[in-house]
């Protein structure tokens, strides 16, 4: 698995996390860096990932609610909201990422953690991300 990779997915970790307990996921990051624990040490790309999430997790959530056709953020499964958030962040306000590759990479999350509808559906709603966001930013 390449580090950006690795990276993504210990930034969902910790977005997952934070939500499942209900603490700030910026609250979260800075434990996982100041005492890490028994994992591996953060990739700096993960540090980012979740910093740029939290930065814009309004806008985040007001796009996945926006054109997800009638679901809420928080009717959406857990990890479904945290790789989507992941990849909206990627697809809108990171552009050393080409849009392709981070939908990719939301897809290949949602197919190793989530149910068998979550690939396509993060899939959908990512793309319809990437095909408006000339008009967001």
């Amino acid at each position: 698995m390449a580090a950006r990779s690795k990276a993504r997915k210990r930034a969902l970790d910790i977005l997952f996390e934070a939500d499942q307990r209900g603490v700030n996921a910026s609250t979260l990051l800075a434990e996982r860096l100041t005492a890490p624990g028994d994992g591996p040490p953060l990739n700096p790309y993960a540090a980012e990932l979740v910093e740029g999430v939290v930065a814009h997790w309004g806008e985040i959530n007001e796009l996945l609610t926006t054109y997800s056709h009638g679901w809420t953020v928080d009717r959406m499964p857990g990890v479904d909201r945290a790789i989507l958030r992941l990849g909206a962040w990627e697809v809108v306000w990171n552009d050393e990422v080409p849009d392709p590759v981070a939908i990719s990479e939301a897809v290949e999350l949602a197919t190793a953690l989530s149910t068998h509808e979550s690939p396509s559906f993060v899939n959908g709603l990512l793309a319809r991300v990437a095909e408006v966001k000339p008009t967001l930013v």
